[in-house]
């Protein structure tokens, strides 16, 4: 046992660096400026909104993200990273800042809407309708 020990931690370091890489889920690992954390969504999630928000859905998220939000659309399999499940209370649970955020800079396989969805309005109606998908 003590011919063990001196590679202990390297062992451990090991261990750990792959359990980091491995870990490709992309809520867990995205941080988000504060200044986004805490913006208010200044639409109401009314039906209005919850509309545009769905029909954006349809035709830049649904490829990846799935019908209702569950990671599994028809493009997912062939990412690199987990497109998440929108359902989950870990997504849910985030603040319409950073899914606004992340919606408008993207990251690795998830793109950024910048230019594909210019008026920041059509963004937060994307996150309205994200809201629903629990």
């Amino acid at each position: 046992m003590k011919k063990y020990l001196p590679i202990l931690p390297i062992f451990l370091a090991v261990i750990g660096l792959l359990a980091f890489t491995t870990n490709n889920n992309w809520q867990d690992h995205w941080p988000v400026p504060d200044k986004y954390k805490k913006m208010d969504n200044p639409l109401k999630g009314d039906k209005s909104s919850v509309a545009t928000g769905k029909s954006l859905y349809s035709t830049h998220c649904k490829s990846c993200h799935g019908t209702k939000g569950k990671g599994d659309g028809s493009k997912a399999a062939q990412l690199d990273t987990e497109c998440g499940d929108f359902s989950k209370a870990s997504f849910q649970g985030q603040t319409d800042g950073a899914l606004f955020y992340k919606t408008l800079e993207g990251r690795k396989d998830m793109p950024s809407f910048k230019k594909k969805i210019p008026d920041t309005d059509d963004i937060w109606a994307l996150v309205n309708y994200m809201r629903t998908l629990k």
